[in-house]
């Protein structure tokens, strides 16, 4: 009889349990909202003829180590597009990027380029973001108009975030 009970309980959890992971976030989303981001230029109507990214700018996400704007993937090929006459924040030596996310994920790393040039990476060692995060890079010798190309590595999938920035570092 006890066996029985314990059993009917175990099921019931199990049950429970799996409605509970059912309606959990199934993946961490975020970008870089401010200096604005391509994905948040269009959302915010300052560039037109973006496709679905005006309503999902938190959403590019592909496999680590891609060095594009969309990550790699087909859904966001706008942003890799140099012609869309992106705006371009006017910015100094230093730059802090801020970061918000619908989702949250742990964290491994979060990289900043420019082309091939690793400006910077910050190692969370898994920790899970806040509703937002903030990380000053220096940019080095560059200066001029540049595309900074940020790069959020989840620790527990196979896939980072990307987010692409214009800028004119005077």
């Amino acid at each position: 009889m006890r066996r029985r009970i314990a059993l009917a309980l175990l099921s019931i959890a199990a049950v429970v349990a799996s409605m509970f992971v059912a309606i959990a976030p199934a993946s961490a989303h975020g970008y870089i909202s401010s200096p604005p981001s391509r994905q948040a230029n269009c959302a915010s109507g300052k560039v037109a003829n973006c496709g679905d990214i005006v309503w999902e700018p938190q959403s590019v996400e592909a496999a680590k180590g891609s060095k594009l704007c969309n990550g790699g993937g087909s859904r966001f090929a706008v942003l890799n597009d140099a012609s869309k006459g992106w705006p371009a924040a006017s910015v100094g030596r230093t730059v802090t990027f801020n970061w918000v996310f619908t989702a949250r994920h742990a964290t491994a790393t979060w990289e900043y380029f420019i082309g091939n040039t690793l400006l910077a990476s910050f190692n969370d060692g898994g920790a899970q973001p806040g509703a937002t995060k903030s990380h000053t890079v220096s940019m080095g010798s560059f200066t001029g108009r540049q595309t900074v190309l940020a790069r959020w590595n989840v620790a527990d999938t196979a896939n980072a975030f990307y987010s692409c920035v214009d800028v004119t570092i005077s």
